[in-house]
């Protein structure tokens, strides 16, 4: 390439952040100084050297209704990120999953600059609900680079090229993980029961998961009193999950995003929120219960709208529920307690979920090659078809 390229990374919540900071490496071993990154992300990404105009916190939002609320900040936003690409011009734009904000980033930056290659990096789960979001994205950009073979086809067939890089959670490093070290350092006996509990990295879920698995922790206790109990508190809601925590009424250990591997390999049982955690969990060996909820109208518009049996993704990958999932109502501090509780005291049952979850992962493309280097190939590709001749 004759000059250095800039590449503009748009990500809107912590999970992306994380994506778009590993693209910024992998493009940087391969190109040195010869590539520069401006755009919109978290801390990872700035560490990286892009310098977001505002803070993406604000951005995690969760349901419909909540969706509609923050309409006017978010639009404020799709136009800053805009003026953004207006002023920097960089080479390619990559926008990284949050299909209602990146999807308005898009339109508005393809009606400033149809010629400008546009990426995005995660598509929406058409294969789950609203399939149509699949000719809408193919709309308003380039190319797709997607998580799961599963995802491919139905991009494709709406006529978006479509590379399948794999996800980053399958290339989480656990060999160095350490659960014996985790309980040494708090004090936890080796063949005691530890229960870890993973409460979303969104706002949103943060209010409304933790009181429900507070109150699910209390009936474990009251069953064990030895039974311990540890909280992650992801690094964009740890200030908040610390003050919900620290006012359980019983001990917990706080768990930061350095430690939260070695805390899964030493867990007996988790409970999670759904996400991206339920594959780090699987790859740990850790046998787990998911929860979810958002808000009650959102849930009833979600409700008439979602097709997929499951929400945990090792679970749609092998068509059955590994993993028990309980949503909105489902997600009572009773019939969680009650999950977990079979885990906590049944270590074949643990032993054979484990057992099951980890073939699943095989389904999803465990052991590929790693995720952000098939990206970086992908943009570099893009670019260059792209490129006057």
């Amino acid at each position: 390439m004759s000059r250095p390229l800039k590449i503009m990374l748009v990500a809107a919540e912590a999970s992306g952040d994380d994506l778009g900071a590993g693209l910024a490496q992998a493009l940087r071993r391969r190109l040195g100084e010869a590539v520069s990154f401006v755009g919109v992300g978290g801390a990872r990404m700035a560490a990286e050297g892009v310098v977001s105009p505002f803070d993406i916190a604000e951005l995690s939002i969760l349901g419909w209704i909540e969706g509609l609320r923050a309409y006017g900040m978010v639009r404020r936003r799709v136009q800053e990120t805009a003026a953004l690409a207006a002023q920097e011009q960089p080479d390619a734009i990559v926008l990284i999953d949050s299909w209602g904000f990146t999807i308005r980033v898009a339109e508005a930056i393809r009606a400033a600059r149809p010629d400008v290659p546009l990426i995005k990096y995660v598509g929406p789960q058409v294969w789950a609900s609203r399939p149509g979001r699949a000719k809408v994205l193919a709309r308003a950009v380039d190319h797709l680079l997607a998580l799961y073979s599963f995802d491919a086809p139905w991009f494709e067939r709406a006529g978006l090229p479509t590379t399948v890089v794999g996800s980053s959670a399958l290339h989480v490093d656990m060999e160095h993980a350490d659960g014996a070290a985790f309980r040494a350092r708090r004090g936890i006996a080796p063949d005691a029961k530890l229960l870890l509990i993973l409460p979303g990295s969104r706002p949103a879920e943060i209010a409304r998961m933790t009181p429900v698995y507070e109150a699910a922790a209390a009936r474990l206790k009251a069953q064990n009193p030895s039974l311990e109990v540890a909280v992650v508190a992801a690094g964009t809601v740890a200030k908040d999950v610390i003050g919900r925590v620290s006012a359980w009424p019983f001990r917990v250990h706080l768990v930061d995003e350095g430690e939260k591997y070695d805390a899964m390999k030493a867990a007996t049982a988790a409970l999670a929120t759904s996400g991206t955690v339920s594959t780090e969990l699987a790859l740990a060996g850790a046998p787990m219960v998911i929860a979810y909820k958002i808000g009650g109208l959102s849930y009833q518009l979600m409700k008439r709208m979602v097709t997929a049996k499951h929400i945990t993704l090792f679970n749609i990958a092998a068509d059955q529920r590994i993993a028990p999932e309980f949503i909105q109502g489902e997600a009572s501090p009773e019939k969680l307690a009650d999950a977990v509780g079979r885990l906590l005291e049944n270590p074949e049952l643990a032993a054979d979920q484990a057992r099951r979850q980890t073939k699943a992962l095989n389904l999803m493309g465990r052991g590929g090659a790693n995720p952000s280097e098939l990206a970086a190939d992908a943009v570099l590709s893009v670019i260059e078809a792209k490129r006057p001749a």
